[in-house]
């Protein structure tokens, strides 16, 4: 017997394919983890008046380290036998790697304005700045996907948004106070 598709289940098939696009590597818990190690990288570092370059090197190097570090201990935790199931240091390096992936593509957004303070298109604290808040930006994107994976209202999407966002909006408080 064959199924039939109702226009009804387009809304679905989008969601699902921009699902299957997101998860790869933006829209995982490995983002928001990446994006508030970054926000707190970028606030932190920027505080005390740092060139856009210094917090761009600052950035990049830290975040490269804790991914190679999150690739590595999920490839050790996942090699072996696991729920009756045995997996070779290949597969689990290469789970691993496709699972942390979004911990480097959260840095992005951040590091593009950053270096755009490097090159001198933006100044340096403006770039710093702008850094920051697209963190927030981020993770309330992050947070709205997540919900709206679940099908959730569109109240509780915005809910999530704005519960993820304040992670940032935490690195945000503690600039200014730093500064």
């Amino acid at each position: 017997m064959s199924e039939v598709h109702s226009g009804s289940d387009a809304p679905t098939r989008g969601r699902l394919s921009a699902d299957r696009a997101l998860r790869s590597g933006f829209g995982t818990e490995a983002a928001v983890y990446g994006t508030i190690l970054t926000s707190g990288l970028v606030a932190v570092s920027s505080a005390h008046g740092e060139t856009s370059a210094s917090v761009l090197l600052t950035v990049i190097i830290t975040v490269v380290v804790f991914w190679a570090a999150h690739v590595y201990a999920g490839a050790v935790a996942r090699h072996g036998e696991v729920d009756g199931e045995v997996m070779g240091i290949g597969s689990a390096f290469r789970h691993s790697l496709a699972h942390s992936f979004g911990m480097l593509s959260s840095a992005t957004v951040p590091c593009l304005i950053l270096l755009a303070g490097t090159t001198r298109l933006i100044p340096d604290d403006l770039a710093n700045s702008a850094a920051l808040w697209s963190g927030v930006m981020v993770l309330a994107l992050l947070g709205y996907i997540a919900f709206l994976r679940r099908g959730a209202a569109p109240w509780v999407r915005l809910l999530g948004a704005l519960g993820t966002a304040a992670f940032g909006v935490v690195f945000v408080v503690l600039k200014a106070f730093v500064h």
